[in-house]
C-alpha cells in the first residue's frame, strides 16, 4: 500500500510540473470570448442561460426542464485552436462543443459535433464524445485513432497512455476546474487542471470535421446547474501546428522557404557517380538549370513543401550526411509514387498502397524496393488513408536503415543496397532527397539528428 501511495504521489507531482510548464503561456496570443458581464457574442435559450457571478451560467430544475440537450453558441468558429475555460457543475452533465454543426430539434439551439465532456459524476469528464457525431470516441487516459474499415465501419485503435482512476483524481467535485482544448489539423486533446485526459486521432475522412461552431452544452435530466468563466481562444495557423524542432534535431525544412534545398541534376547525372565527375563551369550550368526547373515545381505553401507534379526530385543542399536519424512527414496523391533517397541512394518507398496497377504497392510504403539480395518490401503496411499525413522515421547507420511508418516498424536493420553500382555498398556519406515521380507530393516537420 505504501509502494501504491508514493507512486500515486509522484504522478501527482508530475501533474503539478505540467501545469507549471503550461500556465506560463497563459495569454499570449490568445483573445477572450466572454466580457464577465453580458451574453454578448453567445447565442443561448433565456430561460436557461445567464450570467451569475462573473460566469456563463446554465441552470435546469423540475419546473424549469429542458426537453432535449441545449446549448449557449458562440457566434464565431472554430478550426485549428488552443481553448482554455473554468468550469464547475452541480448534478448533471455538460460539455464544450468545438467544430460543430446545427441540428435538427425543435429550437435554433440544438448542436452535435466533438464535444470535450465533463460531469458531476465521477465517469465521463475528459472524454472526447461526438454529439450527434459517432457516440464516444475516446475514453480518459486513451488515444485513440479513429479510421474507416472497408465494410465502411468506424475503426479504433486505442492506445492507454494514462489510468483513468489516476486522471479522476485530478477533478475536483462541485468546484472550479480549468479545461483546455487543442485541435491541431485532426488531433485532438483534452486536459483538465493541466493533466491530459484523452486524445483522438481522426483519420474519418468522410465524417471528421476540420472546423465549425463552439458551444457549451446544459444537458436534458435532473436538475444541474453549470457554469464558465475565464473563456479564452488563441487561433492556430497551419504554419504554426507544424516546424516545431524536436530535441536534438535540426530542421532541413524551415517551413517559410527552399533555404537548404536545391534541384535534382537532369538525368543521367542524377546518378552520384555521375554527379561527382561535373566541375567547374559545367557543375554550375547543371545546377543553374535544375535550380530553375525547382523553383518552377517546389514551392512552400502553409507551411508545407509541396511538388506539383511536373519537375525534378528535390535535395539538400549539403551532400555529406552519413549515419543520423530523419524523421518525415509526408501526403501523397491517390496512384501516387514517391521516395526518400538516403545518401542520394533509392530509397525508402512511398506510394499509394490502394492502387491495382502495381501489386508491389499493395505491400505499403517503407520498404527498400531497390533492393535485389536484400529484404525489399516492408515487414507490416502502416500506411494511412491516401492523401493523410503519414510519418516517416529512419535511422541510416553504417550500411544499413530502420524504417518506422506512422510509428510502427516497417523496415528492420536492412542493407540498402546501391542503386546506382550494385558491385559496391552504399556511399559512406551523400544528400538526402525527395523523389518527384510524376505526381502531387507534400512534406512538412523535415528533422535530423547526426549520429557520430
Amino acid at each position: 500500500m505504501k509502494k501504491n501511495m508514493t507512486i500515486l504521489g509522484l504522478a501527482a507531482l508530475g501533474f503539478a510540473f505540467a501545469g507549471q510548464a503550461l500556465a506560463a503561456d497563459v495569454g499570449k496570443g490568445f483573445k477572450s470570448i466572454f466580457d464577465g458581464k453580458t451574453l454578448k457574442g453567445w447565442n443561448g435559450n433565456p430561460k436557461f442561460w445567464s450570467v451569475k457571478d462573473g460566469a456563463i451560467t446554465g441552470k435546469t430544475t423540475k419546473e424549469n426542464p429542458t426537453k432535449g440537450n441545449t446549448f449557449i453558441i458562440w457566434e464565431g468558429k472554430t478550426g485549428n485552436f488552443d481553448l482554455r475555460l473554468d468550469y464547475k457543475i452541480i448534478g448533471g452533465n455538460s460539455g464544450i462543443q468545438y467544430r460543430s454543426f446545427k441540428a435538427d430539434g425543435p429550437d435554433e439551439w440544438r448542436i452535435g459535433g466533438y464535444q470535450a465532456d465533463f460531469e458531476a459524476g465521477d465517469t465521463f469528464s475528459g472524454i472526447c464524445y461526438g454529439e450527434r457525431f459517432r457516440g464516444i470516441l475516446s475514453l480518459r487516459g486513451k488515444k485513440t485513432t479513429l479510421t474507416v474499415g472497408d465494410d465502411g465501419k468506424l475503426k479504433k485503435e486505442v492506445e492507454e497512455f494514462a489510468k483513468d482512476a489516476d486522471i479522476a483524481k485530478a477533478i475536483k467535485k462541485e468546484d472550479w476546474n480549468s479545461y483546455r482544448i487543442v485541435a491541431r489539423n485532426f488531433n485532438l486533446t483534452h486536459y483538465i487542471n493541466d493533466v491530459k485526459t484523452t486524445q483522438v486521432v481522426d483519420r474519418d475522412r468522410k465524417t471528421r470535421r476540420a472546423d465549425g461552431l463552439l458551444a457549451l452544452q446544459l444537458h436534458a435530466g435532473p436538475p444541474m446547474t453549470v457554469q464558465f468563466k475565464n473563456i479564452r481562444i488563441k487561433e492556430l495557423s497551419r504554419v504554426d501546428l507544424d516546424n516545431k524542432t524536436p530535441a536534438g534535431f535540426q530542421a532541413l525544412f524551415n517551413g517559410r522557404s527552399l533555404a537548404g534545398w536545391r534541384g535534382v541534376l537532369a538525368t543521367p547525372n542524377n546518378n552520384p557517380i555521375r554527379r561527382a565527375k561535373l566541375t567547374g563551369d559545367r557543375l554550375v550550368a547543371e545546377q543553374a538549370k535544375a535550380d530553375e526547373i525547382m523553383l518552377a515545381h517546389w514551392r512552400v505553401v502553409n507551411g508545407e513543401l509541396v511538388f506539383d507534379g511536373k519537375g525534378k526530385s528535390l535535395s539538400t543542399d549539403r551532400h555529406n550526411y552519413t549515419n543520423y536519424e530523419l524523421l518525415v512527414d509526408w501526403k501523397i496523391a491517390p496512384k501516387g509514387d514517391s521516395g526518400i533517397y538516403l545518401r542520394g541512394t533509392p530509397q525508402v518507398q512511398i506510394w499509394d498502397p490502394r492502387t491495382d496497377e502495381n501489386s508491389k504497392a499493395a505491400l505499403g510504403s517503407g520498404g527498400l524496393f531497390n533492393n535485389e539480395i536484400s529484404v525489399s518490401g516492408p515487414l507490416v503496411k502502416a500506411d494511412y488513408f491516401t492523401g493523410s499525413w503519414n510519418r516517416f522515421r529512419i535511422l541510416m547507420i553504417e550500411s544499413r536503415a530502420h524504417v518506422f511508418l506512422n510509428g510502427k516498424l516497417v523496415v528492420r536493420n536492412t542493407p540498402l543496397e546501391n542503386y546506382w553500382d550494385r558491385e559496391q555498398p552504399i556511399f559512406p556519406a551523400g544528400p538526402i532527397e525527395l523523389q518527384a515521380h510524376g505526381n502531387p507530393l507534400w512534406f512538412k516537420n523535415i528533422y535530423i539528428r547526426e549520429i557520430k
